[in-house]
């Protein structure tokens, strides 16, 4: 006679080392989107102030080899440059998920891949029935409202002093790393005007270099700094945006030490020394300095600000990131729970799920990366497009903060019984003793 089994859970607190690694990743990553968010102020209060000439001459202003066509402006560099130091380490955070995190067992992969897409297919369907007979280009921006900043959702948390548990800071930052996996995929497919095969091959050379560096363990900044710069401009050369180099550059970078280097359980990879070294760069000085170059827009008082809501295009980025992402996100994680019988940690309802879901809709960095690629620079559809993003991401976070504080009480109690230590070995006596069966 078959024993029945336990229902499988998800959304757990998971082990005790990947909870260190995620509240450190998180840490840094709430200091960055403090820093976004006052760089996003200043720039809004700046452009739209009496001064705002000067804003613009800052934002335009061109430097770079002219010899290497890179004279750029500042905000193409930040776009362009800044933001490759982001996806590298989005490309670090990936493979080392897929290779040593939670993402390497499919069974627990499943729930949060399969969510993080519905959150992508919903909002660029969303966008695109409300914008079907714009014309005018407006289908472009369909992918605008595809993405989570992870920096701008852990700030909102900050911000209301929420205390949410590890199995769903785990998840958000799935879902964010999964979108950010697509975007960079997007954009190199359908956000390439011109490709130019010649130096798309030539960026081969200096990334397998690179590759077979970091595979030897090579830390020689000289030499690294070098082969990733030549692989970015050349990249940059083909046509295809320069921020995917930054991905394929991270993908390259071992997570675990071979046995060649070491042995089994000799260490990890260099992915955690680059991760260590340049995420608090990415977070705290490349995100901020895009977002004060790419939010600035005149909004022109009430209104401009009422044109601009008034345009499908910035409609749709709203009705995208403050409807499709929740409806995709949770609608999904839901299906895959129901149809693949597994159930919800006991310690969490789907109230929680739903929250989470909403503050997914905070979409501010790649969003704007993605509104700027879409549509021509200082072109209306342009400016209001950022206008949707500003309005649809403050929209999520003030309905995601009503609902996750609802539930502080609750996450207080949870935060209480998994950091007790009893015994002071520094260790949490919770990831020391079995969980019982889902019921009992």
């Amino acid at each position: 006679m078959a024993q029945n089994r336990p229902p499988r859970t998800f959304m757990g607190r998971g082990s005790f080392s990947e909870a260190i690694r995620i509240a450190e990743v998180l840490r840094k990553e709430t200091v960055g989107g403090a820093l976004l968010l006052l760089a996003t102020v200043v720039a809004l209060v700046w452009i739209n102030s009496p001064a705002s000439d000067s804003y613009e001459a800052l934002r335009g202003y061109t430097i770079g080899p002219e010899v290497l066509h890179l004279r750029l402006s500042l905000e193409t560099w930040a776009a362009d440059g800044l933001l490759a130091v982001f996806f590298f380490v989005v490309g670090l955070e990936l493979k080392r998920e897929f290779v040593a995190g939670d993402l390497r067992d499919p069974s627990r992969a499943a729930l949060p891949i399969l969510a993080a897409l519905g959150g992508v297919a919903v909002p660029s369907l969303v966008y695109v029935l409300v914008n079907l007979g714009t014309g005018g280009g407006a289908l472009r921006g369909w992918a605008v409202p595809t993405a989570t900043d992870i920096a701008f959702a852990l700030a909102i948390l900050a911000i209301i002093s929420t205390h949410l548990p590890t199995g769903l800071r785990t998840f958000l930052l799935t879902l964010a790393v999964v979108d950010d996996l697509v975007a960079v995929t997007v954009i190199g497919i359908f956000y390439t005007a011109q490709l130019h095969l010649l130096p798309l091959l030539g960026a081969l050379v200096p990334l397998g270099l690179f590759a077979l560096a970091v595979q030897r363990r090579i830390r020689w900044w000289w030499l690294l700094l070098p082969l990733a710069a030549a692989t970015w401009a050349l990249v940059h050369a083909s046509g295809v945006h320069a921020t995917v180099a930054g991905v394929l550059l991270g993908f390259t970078v071992p997570v675990t030490r071979s046995r060649a280097a070491g042995g089994p359980g000799a260490g990890p990879g260099l992915a955690e020394h680059f991760e260590h070294l340049l995420r608090p760069v990415s977070a705290g000085v490349a995100v901020p300095l895009f977002a004060f170059f790419a939010s600035g827009v005149a909004v022109g008082g009430l209104t401009g600000l009422g044109e601009s809501l008034g345009d499908p295009v910035a409609l749709g980025v709203i009705a995208g990131l403050v409807l499709g992402k929740p409806i995709g996100i949770f609608g999904t994680a839901w299906l895959t729970a129901r149809f693949t019988h597994a159930a919800l940690d006991d310690e969490l309802s789907w109230l929680d799920v739903l929250g989470v879901s909403v503050l997914g809709g905070v979409g501010f960095t790649v969003s704007l990366l993605i509104g700027d690629l879409a549509f021509a620079a200082g072109s209306a559809a342009d400016q209001h497009v950022k206008v949707g993003i500003l309005t649809g991401s403050l929209g999520a976070a003030l309905l995601a903060g009503v609902l996750v504080k609802s539930r502080d009480r609750t996450y207080r109690r949870i935060e209480a019984a998994v950091t007790a230590d009893e015994d002071g070995d520094g260790v949490p006596d919770v990831y020391q003793q079995p969980r019982p069966p889902r019921g009992e």
